[in-house]
């Protein structure tokens, strides 16, 4: 089917999962661009609705292959629906995974988010813990939504690698200690030096102004980055980043 009006239904409700309401109401997150799709693709992920330019039609077929409803459409119809400035041409909607809280989690390295706000800084936390093997991404309340625009082209289609879980981070560190976790988190007023992060650890990463909350830090061994110029702190992400690759290779010594 050819579409070529922005304002067919189809289109209208795509475009309303550009706000947290939208995707709440829906259940569907939307994917821009062909690396997102083919990742969602491989994943097995559950399709909605797909849109791709004229002239593709091999995506076209893996598209419906995967059980999406495909619609063919005009350029100015592919601009009306993303958020990039040079489109590419084809994007999709995706039913957001229902990832409930373990009852046991799985070994390995957790990481957990306390109020990071930024989606770029989430996005890319999330895209390091796959590259580095992590077991799951753990986010507490007051974090952005990881199925938002920016986290997803920011991730690079990991939201699909690994589990992203979502409750209070307070009580989930405490069934992390419960089920022999080491939990770390970065602290300006923390010690020097790593603990050994055994098979099962947790690395806790905080709000870009204010850090990791007292409820949270107070479970953790207290870590601070060394730095040796004149910048107090690092961006979030970036020393999530260290982190994370600190810990996962000492866990994979």
């Amino acid at each position: 089917m050819l579409i070529e009006s922005t304002r067919n239904e189809r289109v209208k409700r795509a475009k309303a999962l550009a706000n947290r309401k939208g995707r709440a109401e829906q259940g569907l997150h939307f994917l821009e661009g062909e690396k997102l799709v083919r990742e969602a693709i491989i994943s097995g992920a559950t399709f909605g609705d797909a849109f791709v330019e004229e002239g593709h039609e091999l995506m076209e077929a893996v598209l419906t292959g995967s059980g999406a409803a495909v619609y063919t459409v005009k350029r100015a119809v592919m601009e009306s629906l993303t958020l990039t400035d040079t489109p590419q041409w084809v994007c999709a909607t995706v039913h957001t995974p229902d990832a409930p809280l373990p009852e046991f989690y799985p070994a390995g390295l957790i990481v957990a988010l306390d109020r990071v706000q930024d989606p770029g800084n989430l996005g890319t936390i999330l895209r390091t813990a796959d590259a580095m093997g992590a077991c799951g991404l753990l986010l507490g309340e007051g974090c952005a939504d990881p199925y938002a625009p920016k986290p997803l082209r920011a991730a690079m289609g990991s939201i699909y690698h690994l589990p992203v879980w979502q409750g209070d981070l307070e009580r989930e560190i405490g069934r992390l200690h419960a089920q022999g976790y080491v939990c770390v988190c970065g602290h300006l007023k923390g010690g020097d030096s790593l603990p050994a992060p055994g098979e099962r650890c947790a690395l806790i990463i905080g709000n870009e102004g204010s850090g990791v909350s007292e409820a949270v830090a107070s479970q953790c061994y207290r870590y601070r980055l060394p730095m040796y110029g004149f910048a107090e702190s690092l961006n979030a992400s970036v020393a999530a980043g260290i982190l994370i690759y600190e810990l996962a290779k000492r866990m994979h010594q």
